[in-house]
C-alpha cells in the first residue's frame, strides 16, 4: 500500500492552484497583521494622535538618557512638567534600585515620576508603565520614549472624562540597567505594594504591530477585556509562554512578581537598529507609535471605567489572531483540542489502512523519518549563519539582527523546503506518499500534547494545525466519486474547466484538503516571521523548524504535482527540483550580503572604550570587535592587554596605546572590616556617571546605600565569565558616592580572609575629554557592549 491519498484528473491545475490558494492565505494573514496608519495632529480631541505625541518626543527624545545622565533629568523635568500642567498629582520617587544576576550585584539611584489620575469610586489601580531612560548608546527613541510620548498623549486624550478607577502613569528609571526603577517602585513606594492592573509598554525594534507578548497568570478576564476593547488587537499566547520560559525580562517582571496582575506590550521589527543610535526618531516607524498609543488609551478607558476585581480568574486563556479575527478559549479546552488533534491523525490513518493507500508500518516509518528533515533543516539554517558571520564578522556583533535579512530570511525557508524535499523524494516510492504524509502530520499533533503539557498557551500553534489538517485529508477520503486504486489522472474523460470535475467530485477533494490546511497557512509561517523578527538569523534554526513543520504538512497539496508512485520520478524532477533548491540557497546568501551591505543609513556596529590606570597614567583603547572597522582600527591595532588594569580585560581585545587624559579617578576607601566582609565609601570621580567594581574573588552578598536613601542588599550566586568573578555596578551614582558593603567567598583558610584585590572603574560617556579623538564617522554605530563609548578611569586596591 503505497498509493497517494487520492488522484484527481488535470492534477497539475489542481496542484497550482491549491499552492496558490494557500500563498494568498500567507500573504492576506500578514496584511491583517501589520501596524496601524498615523493619525496627524489635527485629528480629533478624542483620539489618540501620533502626530502629537512625535511633539514630545522632539522635546525629550533627541539624545541618550541613560541614568545618572544630565538629559535623563532634563527629560524628567519635561515629563513632570507637562503631567502636572495636565491636573495629574505628580511625584518624583527617589530611591536605589537593585538587582542580581551571575556574579554581579547592580545597583542604581533612579528618580521615578508618579503621576496619578483619581477616579471617582474607585475599585483598584491602574498602572500605565514605561520607563524614560535610554541605553547609553542612542536616544532610545523606540525604546522606550516612544512609550512615554503615547502616555502624554493618552492623558490628554483622556481630558476630563470622568472615570471610576484611579489611573497611575509610572514612568520608571534605569530599566537598561537591570530594571531598577521597577524594583525600587515595587519595594519601596506605597503604590507598589498596593498591586493593580499593570499596562507596561516596551519596544525592541523601530517598527511593527504592538504585541501583546506577556501577561500575569490567570490572564482570562485580561485577556477577553483586551480582545473586546482595543481596535487592532496583536499578539498570542504562545508569546506569553515562550516569554514565560525566556530569562529576558522588562519592568514588568519585578511588578508581576510583586502581586500585579497585567499585560506586557512592545513592537520587535526592524531590530537591528535596538539599543543603537539608530534608535531615534529618523527610523521610527510612525505606525507603530500610533498603534502603542490607540491600544493604550482604549484599555486606559475600559480598565478605568470597570470593576478590576471582576477581572480575577483562576485560569489562564488562549489567544491568537487568525483570518483577521481575535479567537480566545479557556486552557481547560487545550486538552480535548489536542487529544482530538491526534485522534483527527489517527483516524485519517485508519481510514488511509481501509481504503489500502497506507499500511501502519508505512504511516509508522513515515512518522518516525519525518524528524529528519526537521533535523536537517535545523543544522541547515544554523550552518547558514556560521557562513554568513565567516564571511562577515560584523554580523556576530548584530546578534543576528540586521538590517536587510529579507535574501537570508528566504534562503533559511528554501532550506528548509529542500530538507523536506529531499526527504520526500528519497522515500516516496518505498515508503509511499500517503504514509510519508500521514505520518508526517503526527508531528504536529504530538508538538500540540507536549505544549499542553508544558506551555498550554502554545499548544494551539500545532494542534489546530494538526487537527484541520488531518479533517481535510479525512473529508478528502470520504467523498465519493473516489478514482479506483491505481487509476492514473490521465486516465479520465477530457473534459475542460473546474466546473466540469463536479460530478466526479474529485475538485472537492482538493477543496476540502487545501481548506484544511488555510490554518496551518494562518499560523505557522507568521510564527516562523516572528521568530526571525524577535532572535534573528543568530536562531535561525528556530523559523526552520517552524518551516519544516508546515511544508510537511503541505505535502499532500504537493504531491498532486508528482506522477504515480510506482513510476520512477523524471530526472527534472528527481534531481533538478533539490538542485535547483540548492542553487536558490546558495544564491540567496551573495544577493543577500549585495542587499545588506552597511552604509550611513544602515550602519555596522563597532565597539570601542577608552580605559586609564589613574596611578599609573597608563592608558589605551579597547575594541572587543572580532574584526574592527577602518576607523577603529585606527586606535586599536594589536592584542596586547598588560597595560590594562588588573580586572578590566573580559573576553578578546583589540588593543591600543592612548595619551592620558586630566580627569579625577574613583576612590575606595575601607570603613571597615569583619572577615570575608568589607564596608567601603566609594566614588566614581568629579564628572563620572557610574561606578563599577571588579572583584578578584566571587562575591555572595552586596548592599549599596547612598546618603538619604534606604539601603537595599542583593545575594549574589555564580560567578563573571572570562574577567574576575565578582562585580558590582552603581549606575547614576551621587557626586558624594555611596556605601557599599559587600561579603565575599572565602579563600578557605579558618579564620583568614586573605588579601583582596579590587580594582574601581569611574565611567563617563563620551570620548570628548579624549586628546586627538575624531568622532564616529557615518556608516558606524557604537555597539551594545556595557563599556562602549565610555571612558573608564580605574584604580586598582589591595584590601
Amino acid at each position: 500500500m503505497k498509493e497517494k491519498l487520492f488522484d484527481v484528473p488535470r492534477r497539475a491545475v489542481a496542484g497550482v492552484s491549491a499552492l496558490l490558494a494557500l500563498a494568498a492565505v500567507i500573504v492576506l494573514t500578514a496584511m491583517s497583521n501589520s501596524t496601524m496608519q498615523p493619525l496627524p495632529a489635527s485629528a480629533p480631541a478624542a483620539e489618540f494622535s501620533a502626530g502629537r505625541a512625535l511633539r514630545h518626543l522632539e522635546a525629550f527624545a533627541t539624545r541618550p538618557r541613560p541614568i545618572g545622565s544630565q538629559a535623563g533629568a532634563q527629560a524628567r523635568d519635561y515629563l513632570v512638567g507637562q503631567l502636572r500642567a495636565a491636573g495629574l498629582d505628580v511625584r518624583v520617587q527617589q530611591a536605589v534600585g537593585a538587582n542580581s544576576s551571575t556574579g554581579l550585584a547592580a545597583f542604581g539611584q533612579v528618580h521615578n515620576v508618579v503621576a496619578t489620575r483619581r477616579g471617582t469610586d474607585p475599585t483598584g489601580t491602574v498602572v500605565i508603565a514605561a520607563h524614560y531612560d535610554s541605553a547609553a548608546m542612542g536616544p532610545g527613541t523606540s525604546d522606550d520614549a516612544a512609550a512615554v510620548a503615547a502616555m502624554l498623549e493618552t492623558v490628554r486624550a483622556l481630558g476630563d472624562t470622568k472615570l471610576r478607577n484611579d489611573l497611575v502613569f509610572l514612568m520608571t528609571d534605569g530599566e537598561e540597567d537591570g530594571v531598577l526603577g521597577a524594583e525600587a517602585f515595587v519595594r519601596e513606594h506605597p503604590l507598589g505594594g498596593k498591586g493593580g492592573v499593570l499596562l507596561n509598554w516596551e519596544a525592541r525594534g523601530v517598527s511593527g504591530p504592538s504585541l501583546m507578548f506577556e501577561t500575569s497568570r490567570d490572564n482570562a478576564g485580561l485577556v477577553g477585556l483586551f480582545a473586546d476593547a482595543v481596535p487592532y488587537p496583536r499578539g498570542d499566547s504562545m508569546m506569553v509562554e515562550l516569554y514565560r520560559l525566556l530569562p529576558n525580562n522588562t519592568d514588568f517582571t519585578p511588578m508581576t512578581a510583586a502581586g500585579f496582575t497585567g499585560m506586557n506590550f512592545a513592537y520587535i521589527q526592524e531590530s537591528s537598529r535596538y539599543h543603537t543610535a539608530d534608535d531615534s526618531l529618523a527610523h521610527l516607524n510612525r505606525g507603530s507609535l500610533q498603534h502603542h498609543g490607540t491600544n493604550m488609551l482604549a484599555l486606559a478607558r475600559a480598565l478605568g471605567g470597570t470593576d478590576l476585581p471582576a477581572l480575577s480568574a483562576g485560569h489562564d486563556v488562549t489567544y491568537f489572531r487568525l483570518f483577521g479575527l481575535m479567537i480566545t478559549y479557556p486552557n481547560g479546552l487545550v486538552w480535548p483540542l489536542a487529544g482530538l488533534a491526534v485522534a483527527a491523525v489517527a483516524g485519517l490513518g485508519l481510514v488511509a489502512w481501509r481504503r489500502r493507500v497506507a499500511g501502519p508500518v508505512r504511516m509508522l516509518a513515515g512518522a518516525v523519518s519525518a524528524v529528519v528533515p526537521v533535523v536537517v533543516a535545523v543544522v541547515l539554517a544554523q550552518g547558514l549563519w556560521e557562513v554568513l558571520v565567516a564571511m562577515r564578522p560584523e554580523y556576530d556583533g548584530m546578534g543576528g539582527l540586521l538590517h536587510r535579512p529579507e535574501a537570508f530570511r528566504a534562503a533559511v525557508a528554501v532550506l528548509a523546503g529542500l530538507a523536506v524535499l529531499g526527504w520526500y523524494l528519497a522515500l516516496r516510492r518505498r515508503i509511499g506518499p500517503a504514509a510519508l504524509a500521514i505520518g508526517a502530520l503526527a508531528w504536529p499533533a504530538v508538538l500540540g500534547v507536549v505544549c499542553a503539557q508544558i506551555a498550554p498557551g502554545a499548544s494551539f500553534m500545532f494542534a489546530l494545525p494538526a487537527l484541520f489538517a488531518a479533517l481535510g485529508g479525512l473529508a478528502a477520503l470520504l467523498l465519493r466519486g473516489s478514482p479506483r486504486q491505481g487509476e492514473t489522472g490521465g486516465a479520465g474523460p477530457r473534459v475542460g474547466g473546474l466546473a466540469r470535475w463536479m460530478p466526479g467530485g474529485t475538485v472537492w477533494r482538493v477543496v476540502v484538503l487545501t481548506a484544511g490546511l488555510f490554518v496551518a497557512a494562518g499560523l505557522l509561517p507568521g510564527l516562523a516571521l516572528t521568530a526571525f523578527d524577535g532572535m534573528g538569523l543568530a536562531l535561525g534554526g528556530v523559523s526552520a523548524m517552524v518551516l519544516a513543520l508546515f511544508v510537511l504538512m503541505v505535502l499532500p497539496v504537493a504531491e498532486l504535482l508528482l506522477p504515480e508512485p510506482a513510476w520512477p520520478l523524471p530526472r527534472p524532477v528527481a534531481f533538478g527540483a533539490p538542485l535547483a533548491a540548492a542553487a536558490l540557497a546558495v544564491a540567496l546568501v551573495p544577493a543577500g550580503l549585495a542587499l545588506d551591505g552597511f552604509d550611513a543609513g544602515n550602519p555596522r556596529r563597532t565597539h570601542l572604550a577608552y580605559v586609564m590606570d589613574a596611578g599609573t597614567r597608563t592608558a589605551g583603547w579597547v575594541s572587543a570587535d572580532a574584526d574592527p572597522s577602518e576607523w577603529t582600527n585606527t586606535y586599536v591595532s594589536g592584542r596586547d592587554t598588560t597595560f590594562l588594569p588588573p580586572g578590566y580585560a573580559r573576553g578578546d581585545l583589540w588593543t591600543g596605546r592612548a595619551p592620558a587624559v586630566d580627569v579625577d579617578g574613583p576612590r575606595v576607601r575601607v570603613l571597615s572590616r569583619d572577615g570575608d566582609t568589607y564596608r567601603l565609601r566609594v566614588t566614581a570621580g568629579r564628572g563620572a556617571r557610574s561606578l563599577t567594581l571588579r572583584v578578584e574573588r566571587p562575591i555572595t552578598e552586596v548592599t549599596a546605600k547612598a546618603d538619604g536613601l534606604r539601603a537595599v542588599t542583593v545575594p549574589v550566586t555564580g560567578t563573571r565569565a572570562n574577567t574576575w568573578p565578582g562585580e558590582v555596578r552603581f549606575r547614576g551614582i551621587p557626586a558624594g558616592g555611596a556605601e557599599i558593603t559587600m561579603r565575599v567567598a572565602s579563600t578557605g583558610q579558618a579564620g583568614e580572609a586573605g588579601e583582596l584585590r579590587v580594582t574601581a572603574i569611574g565611567e563617563r560617556d563620551g570620548f570628548a575629554a579624549v586628546p586627538g579623538f575624531t568622532p564616529m564617522p557615518a556608516g558606524l554605530v557604537a555597539a551594545t557592549r556595557e563599556d562602549g563609548g565610555l571612558v573608564a578611569i580605574t584604580r586598582t586596591y589591595r584590601l
